[in-house]
């Protein structure tokens, strides 16, 4: 039995590594579309599955997200836009092996079509019930709708990475009927249709071993940090042994 601590940095580090490795991500990337809608997680997941076919050039995690929380000395107001130096660079697009560099989901949504995926973040989730939520800004729903319709419309997969660190107390319904109350003010959370991805999958896709969560939180700079207990094989716990050891040293995300 292997005990291990991981920041949220280095969360999506792992989640990303696993993503880019997924066999099915693989097959839709070669031979389909696959849209990495814009997010803090997401960052890392364009920056490996881009760096695996050879096409990291041109990118930078820095400005890939529309919305973050920052603390409030940096965001008296959550959901403020946040001004940084770096443009926002677009959604990243890779079609059959190729990333179609400037692209954004809402210029390729109408095309895409099963056998086709989306990998959308998420702000919140109930791990009891693999169900997903994200926070609503935008009038319209912003991406989130857009994938709603690719999803049920169109039957395009959709893939949920989020860090543990996003857990929360409660049905995503039951939540999102509080945020969306008439009477209610601030963002919004709308439920996501989808498969959740996080650091316990990670694990899973790629040594084998079965991860699980067993405590949370730190200070100086392990605010967010996850405690997983992971069990497998001789093998399978050396495995993990290095993947951790590759992964822990992850700088957090800076905007």
């Amino acid at each position: 039995m292997i005990q291990a601590v991981l920041t949220p940095a280095a969360g999506k580090r792992l989640i990303a590594r696993a993503l880019a490795h997924h066999p099915e991500i693989r097959r839709t990337v070669t031979f389909g579309t696959v849209v990495i809608v814009a997010g803090t997680t997401n960052a890392y997941v364009a920056e490996e599955l881009l760096g695996s076919i050879g096409q990291s050039e041109g990118f930078d995690r820095a400005r890939f997200f529309r919305g973050v929380t920052l603390p409030p000395v940096k965001q008296p107001h959550p959901g403020a836009p946040v001004l940084t130096e770096q443009p926002f660079i677009g959604d990243v697009v890779i079609r059959q092996g190729y990333w179609l560099k400037g692209k954004t989901l809402f210029d390729v949504v109408e095309e895409l079509k099963g056998g086709d995926l989306i990998l959308k973040g998420a702000n919140a989730i109930d791990l009891s019930t693999r169900e997903a939520g994200v926070l609503i800004a935008h009038p319209k729903g912003g991406t989130t709708m857009a994938v709603i319709q690719a999803a049920i419309g169109r039957r395009v997969r959709v893939i949920i990475p989020v860090g543990l660190e996003k857990r929360v107390c409660g049905r995503i319904w039951e939540i999102a009927a509080i945020m969306n109350d008439p009477q209610a003010e601030g963002l919004r959370l709308c439920p996501l249709p989808g498969e959740v991805f996080t650091e316990l999958e990670a694990i899973k896709v790629l040594t084998g071993a079965e991860a699980h969560l067993v405590a949370g939180g730190g200070i100086g700079g392990a605010e967010g940090a996850v405690w997983l207990v992971i069990r497998g094989t001789q093998d399978q716990e050396e495995n993990v042994r290095l993947l951790l050891e590759s992964i822990k040293r992850e700088p957090p995300f800076e905007v």
